[in-house]
């Protein structure tokens, strides 16, 4: 079509300007004008801001801009829950792939930036606001990224998407409609990117890992109080990313796009991470540990950033926020391609064998940041309703007030890398996730033994509970043995030593807050399959004590210093069967081993 109206153009200036052909002229030409016009307008723009686009408008909209512009592509990828594939978006100006899937995009010397949308379809802000970058991108309304390739996944959980109302959002002002915050099977896919419980969450790691974005954004709506920004950022936690990646992040990457938004008059500030509380009294960065999108993408070296908008703020300004953000975000990352690249080759180096890698992490309040936070008065007021005190904003009393930032943070445990994992084939979930992740690993050919560390369970907890679909374990430690363990053909030896070598750690080490442990997939470990009748173990019972008089004293000395050990019979013989060649060996024993380190 744009060829068509190109070479009209050329050809209505040797037509004779008589009344009844410019007339002619003019319907014939503004008509097509108008429909090109139209199909690239969307719900957003034509409702003045007010609406959001459906699941089906958004696919139409890409698909039809892929059709036009060869610089945008548009793939179908994977299968989720509702039933629908997922969608990839590409706008790459030296686009030699449309239409087609290879095993790894070709990058081609170039970044890639995946901005991910929708994963809480009831905050669309980044749906609507991609919408329009990837127009104007297409219609060169703003300048292409000459090192940065662009991806977007359009709508994430299409199942929440298709599930529309205009009520589930209590305290957000707009849009008139919008989708809803669990996916086809009530799933919040935003704690699902360890445990994929969900078919989304297992395509995205399969789009993650075909395009292996430099760099990550996901798009979000939040209130944690009120106060005068449209926009905040969850930039990943530095000193978790770490190394010279996590310091360009914070010392660079950061202040580049707060002050790049200030010039345009979009103040922002980072996410106000507190709950029912003014946030001028101090707040703490969000730690993204890996259940979420930016945590996820950490493992993997890929700098991440969610977007959260305010969403108090009317509808239309926080998608022209969103559309801002990502317009400087991009800019930033465009000219500082070449640092990112070595940054993300590099930090791969980091992690050696032998050496220390933090799983466990706290607030290091002995390192802060002052922000000039841009707030509302707020006070506890007596209730109309229950007579308590209850918190309430004054929009008429605006401020700008020093602000305590919690945005350091210290490991307060961690493990020594191991030069592999062995798992047995058994769990075969474990090894459906690790290929999944591209994970590389090797399957031994035959029986063996081999010397490596075992861990047993010593303590955990567990949530009360169900959190999105398990009873979480938190609070995991682990008592520490070498052993000679018996190893079957067929059982994986996965390298540390790999691109993946984060996403290993955090899961197969039980101890890590999002360790596969921790999300039940080891849940029966913890139980007992065999016992004892007493009245049958009495009796050998006291013959191993009489045989093992080490372990008599120890019974002993045991009753003596506990009450309860020494007035529960049961306890006692049950004791005794634990220090016996009869239980269980599999009772406790976590099952992944490690080799080396």
């Amino acid at each position: 079509m744009a060829f068509f109206l190109n070479n009209l153009r050329h050809c209505i200036i040797y037509l004779p300007k008589t009344k009844f052909m410019k007339n002619l002229l003019l319907g014939f030409i503004l008509i097509p004008l108008v429909s090109i016009h139209a199909q690239y307008t969307i719900p957003f723009e034509k409702s003045n801001g007010k609406q959001t686009a459906t699941y089906s408008q958004t696919i139409h909209f890409y698909k039809t801009l892929a059709a036009e512009f060869p610089t945008i592509s548009i793939f179908e990828i994977g299968h989720t829950d509702s039933g629908h594939p997922l969608h990839v978006v590409v706008f790459n100006p030296e686009n030699d792939q449309k239409n087609l899937k290879t095993q790894k995009y070709q990058k081609n010397d170039k970044n890639l930036l995946l901005i991910n949308n929708g994963i809480h379809p009831g905050e669309p802000d980044g749906i609507d606001a991609t919408m329009l970058l990837f127009r104007d991108f297409a219609e060169n309304k703003i300048p292409a990224p000459k090192n940065t390739i662009i991806a977007t996944i359009p709508i994430y959980n299409i199942g929440g998407a298709l599930n529309r109302n205009s009520t589930s959002r209590t305290n957000q002002n707009g849009p008139e409609e919008y989708g809803f915050r669990g996916n086809a099977r009530n799933y919040d896919l935003n704690r699902d990117f360890i445990k994929n419980d969900t078919k989304n969450a297992r395509t995205f790691a399969e789009i993650f890992h075909w395009l292996n974005p430099d760099l990550f954004i996901d798009n979000h709506v939040s209130n944690g109080a009120d106060y005068q920004y449209v926009l905040t950022h969850l930039f990943t936690q530095h000193d978790k990313l770490g190394g010279g990646l996590g310091n360009y992040l914070h010392t660079s990457f950061m202040p580049q796009l707060e002050d790049s938004l200030q010039q345009k008059s979009w103040d922002i500030t980072p996410y106000v991470n507190v709950f029912n509380q003014v946030p001028e009294k101090g707040f703490a960065q969000f730690m993204d540990s890996p259940r979420y999108a930016s945590g996820y993408t950490t493992l993997f070296n890929t700098l991440g950033l969610t977007v959260e908008t305010h969403m108090l703020k009317p509808y239309k300004q926080r998608v022209e926020g969103t559309y801002q953000l990502m317009k400087s975000f991009i800019n930033i990352a465009d000219a500082d391609a070449s640092t990112i690249r070595t940054l993300r080759k590099n930090a791969v180096e980091k992690y050696k064998v032998g050496s220390y890698y933090p799983i466990s992490w706290e607030v290091d309040s002995s390192k802060t940041t002052t922000l000039k936070f841009k707030g509302y008065e707020g006070k506890m007021v007596p209730s109309h309703i229950t007579g308590a005190d209850r918190l309430k904003y004054f929009r008429d009393k605006p401020f700008t007030k020093d602000a305590t930032y919690y945005n350091y943070f210290k490991p307060i445990d961690s493990v020594t890398i191991p030069s592999a994992y062995i798992v047995p084939k058994g769990y075969w979930n474990v090894i459906e996730l690790l290929k999944l992740n591209d994970i590389e690993f090797s399957e031994f050919s035959k029986d063996t033994t081999i010397t490596a560390e075992v861990y047993h369970i010593k303590n955990f907890e567990t949530v009360k509970n169900p959190f999105e679909g398990h009873y979480l374990h938190f609070k995991t430690e682990v008592r520490k043995s070498t052993e000679n363990v018996s190893v079957k053909e067929g059982d994986i030896l996965v390298q540390t030593q790999q691109p993946g070598v984060r996403y290993l750690l955090e899961t197969l080490e039980p101890s890590a807050p999002d360790s596969f442990f921790n999300w039940n997939f080891f849940d029966a470990i913890l139980q007992q399959k065999e016992g004892f009748s007493p009245y049958v173990w009495e009796d050998m019972a006291e013959n191993f004590l009489n045989e093992h008089p080490e372990i008599k004293k120890e019974f002993e000395r045991k009753k003596m210093s506990d009450p309860a050990f020494m007035n529960n019979w049961y306890a006692q013989l049950d004791w005794i069967h634990k220090q016996s060649p009869y239980y269980e060996k599999s009772h406790l024993r976590y099952p992944i081993v490690r080799v080396g380190g």
